[in-house]
């Protein structure tokens, strides 16, 4: 399950590589337009934001239906190249997507909010790979 547009290529171009050697695969995913270039066999498409591929966060009543269609795909796929596209939805107006990952649609004070949360995560992140590195 990928997580941004990158990971999304890059499970997509390993599902490709596990399929050559003859192990099934099904991406679930919600960048369709990347997915579908890379040619997956199947493909369980979530129109989700972006790190949401396997159900809404926090919902295991979503995740759990995503997870099911994505096991009936796997068992069924008429062939290749097949997407099947959840009936969930993100939200009944669309307009989240306007929104997502779009910085001029934000206050420059969420602006500096975001950019904060950002630089303390990175600052975990280091601090963790420091410890690693030492044990």
């Amino acid at each position: 399950m990928p997580n941004c547009p990158v990971c999304h290529q890059s499970v997509s171009l390993v599902a490709r590589h596990l399929e050559a050697n003859g192990i099934a695969t099904v991406v679930m995913g919600c960048a369709k337009d990347i997915v579908e270039h890379c040619g997956v066999p199947r493909f369980l498409f979530s129109d989700f934001p972006l790190g949401s591929s396997a159900g809404r966060p926090h919902d295991a009543e979503s995740q759990a239906f995503t997870l099911e269609l994505a096991l009936r795909l796997l068992e069924s796929a008429p062939g290749p190249r097949t997407t099947v596209h959840s009936p969930l939805r993100w939200s009944e107006n669309a307009d989240w997507k306007l929104d997502y990952c779009n910085p001029e649609r934000l206050s420059p004070g969420e602006i500096r909010r975001l950019r904060a949360d950002f630089d303390r995560g990175k600052e975990t992140a280091r601090g963790i790979r420091g410890i690693q590195l030492i044990a």
